[in-house]
């Protein structure tokens, strides 16, 4: 989300210094192209830019495209349609990944910067909204509803068309413990636009304290009260990792059965096991069991603190991504 939010800040700064800016956005796309929907950029006419629409020798054309454009004045605005295979008769992208998309090139007006500053404050606050991009320009409301990537022809001969999208955090992160593991794994999920919640029954921990990462942190007196705090959803993904067995147990137990995306358990296979053997010796529900990713992470005999957050966030990545 950090990276949303500089292309938006870009284009904001460009219009506030009266530096014309383009915004290039990818519409739609299919197959194995490397710019999916919703992925953006911005270009000025200094030559600064943020954001990608997928990268390679497309993206360099279109940058280079909408500079020239920034240079002649031109304000026009046009749908760019990319087929990634040379063998293609029409609209060759230069790449040969396969697949194809559909980039937007505009031309940013100061009629936008009321929008624009909409979805920055959306983003910056964590606060739901939808954004509208259309042939007729930028709108934003705030919006609680959560909108699929949209891309609607109106009317042919008209020319019109919309793209709809929910903006701001769509996944939570909730990593239950902040240790070593709990900030390398912050960092990693800040970096891929997760939503990062952070609890401890640790005040003064040094760990938690120098979390810059999360956007959240909660003190717990028991960490029986995550039952209360951490709402069912179908895009929170939880991560437990407190300081010791017991504490985990007493997380576990809270959480087991409430509907989660991901509920992941760090630890040895030995704890793991006796964790596991325990609940089913109490009769514990199988398919509960079941549910639980443990030893969370993907089995690629990590180490250190930072492997060991990859190999969580991998797998995290994995399952939101299931068809």
């Amino acid at each position: 989300m950090k990276k949303q939010l500089q292309v938006w800040q870009l284009i904001s700064e460009s219009l506030r210094e009266n530096i014309p800016v383009m915004l290039l956005y990818v519409l739609e796309s299919f197959g194995s192209s490397p710019g999916r929907a919703g992925f953006f950029m911005a270009v000025n006419a200094k030559g600064e830019m943020q954001g990608s629409i997928g990268g390679g020798i497309m993206e360099h054309k279109f940058v280079e495209m909408a500079k020239n454009k920034l240079k002649d004045d031109n304000k026009e605005s046009a749908i760019y349609r990319q087929v990634h295979d040379k063998k293609s008769l029409n609209y060759q992208s230069g790449m040969i990944c396969s697949g194809e998309q559909s980039n937007f090139v505009y031309r940013v007006k100061v009629e936008d910067t009321k929008a624009i500053e909409g979805i920055i404050s959306c983003i910056g606050n964590n606060s739901p909204g939808k954004f509208t991009l259309s042939n007729r320009g930028i709108s934003f409301e705030e919006d609680n509803t959560e909108e699929p990537i949209e891309y609607v022809w109106l009317g042919e001969e008209e020319g019109d068309w919309v793209y709809e999208e929910q903006i701001g955090y769509k996944n939570s992160v909730h990593i239950i413990g902040s240790g070593h593991c709990a900030l390398a794994l912050s960092k990693m999920m800040a970096d891929i636009n997760f939503y990062i919640h952070l609890y401890d029954d640790r005040e003064n921990l040094k760990t938690f304290l120098d979390n810059t990462y999360a956007h959240q942190k909660t003190i717990v007196n028991d960490y029986s009260e995550l039952k209360a705090l951490i709402a069912p959803n179908e895009n929170n993904y939880l991560v437990v990792m407190t300081v010791g067995y017991r504490t985990d147990d007493i997380v576990v137990r809270s959480l087991m059965d409430t509907d989660f995306k991901f509920l992941g358990l760090l630890g040895s296979k030995k704890k793991i096991e006796k964790m596991l053997s325990d609940y089913r010796k109490e009769g514990i529900d199988e398919a509960l069991l079941k549910k639980i990713h443990a030893p969370v992470g993907l089995q690629i005999n990590s180490q250190t603190p930072e492997e060991i957050a990859i190999s969580i966030a991998a797998q995290i990545v994995k399952v939101k991504n299931e068809v």
